[in-house]
């Protein structure tokens, strides 16, 4: 197995200098590469240069110098690279930012820092001027990315106050700012929910372009609730139908590693999910072990298909074939592989579910509450299902008898 380096399609379309070069076989030579050379030129060209204006060896005490900190500690290594990146160019965003007298915030004692002076760099951040192609100049709101920043700020002093109590003052001057994901007076943008139609359309289209693997995994996220992370991340042959239980399969919460094993089959021995059963148990004869979902389409095809998720939970290439299936299917724009599993809470809110059967199927509740719900969790997961499929069978059936009447 070789590795290779691409910058993305969008990048080169706006003129990145980077091209794209082999990596050679060997994982740990690669990656070292990637984070020290490739990924930081990157960062370089996408920022405009902000990255490489921190200082080799910042003053002790000075915020530029926190950031060394938060960097050389185990709570960053424990962070995967895009998450890295992200956090870099936030902090480098608030360092780099210029005061009255000329100097980079950065530059400033940790001692300086009051709530009130971060405020206002915050109100800074928050607006941004920039002149059009036609020299129009046009003033913007970045708040989500000004957001990001005052979190990478705090977590940033909160880790380098434990690694450096004496030097770091245990009073966080980013913490609870009551930073708003919108502006006052803004509506909510609702998450965009794929509806039942959308979702056969999609499988059909990702079917077409020899992406059946992305086709059942979309099914699966619809039924059983999943975020793309574990779907593509974590979900392993090993959890499904496994010797010792083969009537279940396994499903682990991805933010709070609760377990649950859902039942395929009813209190008949009914199939409760015919169709994902059928697709999964193919896929289970051809690969017996390892990740279920992986790039098996025969244009890519490897003697060992790569997975999906890259090692550092890189999801990128994942989501750009998605679109390209989206865009196959003439579906809306807007809509992303999480937007399936949104369809099916969706789903089984429209099916008349109880509070306490979506908790079971999402697997949202606190670990205070699981020994409430653990003896129901199993009788409430087959008859959520079954509510889900009898509300999808008459929406259809009622669907169809409305458009024979008019086309009659």
């Amino acid at each position: 197995m070789a590795y290779y380096f691409e910058p993305p399609i969008w990048a080169r379309r706006q003129g990145c200098h980077l091209s794209p070069q082999a990596l050679g076989s060997d994982y740990a030579s690669a990656v070292e590469r990637m984070e020290k050379v490739l990924l930081p030129a990157f960062d370089s060209w996408r920022s405009r240069g902000l990255t490489d204006m921190m200082p080799a060896s910042p003053e002790p005490g000075t915020f530029d110098w926190l950031i060394g900190i938060f960097q050389a500690h185990q709570k960053w290594n424990e962070l995967d690279i895009t998450t890295q990146r992200q956090y870099r160019k936030s902090l480098a965003l608030f360092a780099n930012h210029e005061l009255k007298d000329g100097s980079r915030v950065g530059s400033k004692q940790l001692s300086d820092f009051t709530k009130a002076f971060v405020d206002a760099i915050y109100g800074k951040l928050l607006v941004v001027t920039e002149v059009s192609d036609n020299g129009e100049v046009v003033v913007r709101e970045r708040r989500r990315y000004a957001n990001v920043a005052m979190a990478s700020c705090r977590r940033a002093w909160f880790v380098g106050h434990r690694a450096q109590e004496r030097m770091v003052p245990a009073s966080n001057p980013f913490s609870r700012m009551g930073l708003r994901s919108r502006a006052p007076g803004q509506p909510i943008r609702p998450t965009p929910t794929a509806t039942w139609d959308e979702l056969v359309a999609f499988r059909a289209a990702a079917k077409r372009l020899d992406y059946r693997s992305i086709a059942t995994a979309a099914l699966l996220s619809w039924e059983w609730l999943q975020r793309e992370q574990h779907v593509f991340g974590s979900f392993d042959i090993s959890h499904y139908r496994p010797t010792e239980r083969p009537n279940s399969v396994r499903i682990v919460h991805p933010k709070n590693g609760e377990e649950a094993w859902w039942p395929l089959l009813d209190e008949t021995g009914i199939p409760l999910f015919p169709e994902l059963m059928d697709e999964l148990d193919k896929i289970k004869h051809i690969s017996p072990q390892g990740l279920v979902f992986r790039r098996d389409h025969a244009h890519r095809r490897a003697a060992t298909p790569l997975p999906w998720m890259t090692p550092r939970k890189d999801l990128r290439y994942l989501r750009s074939v998605v679109k390209k299936i989206i865009a196959e299917a003439g579906l809306r724009q807007e809509l992303s592989f999480t937007s399936f599993r949104h369809g099916g809470f969706t789903e089984g809110a429209d099916s008349d579910l109880t509070d306490a059967e979506l908790r079971a199927a999402g697997r949202h509740r606190s670990s205070r509450q699981l020994p409430t719900y653990a003896k129901r969790t199993g009788k409430q997961l087959i008859t959520a299902t079954k509510k889900r499929r009898e509300e999808r069978t008459s929406t259809h059936f009622s669907w169809n008898v409305s458009r024979d009447s008019r086309s009659g």
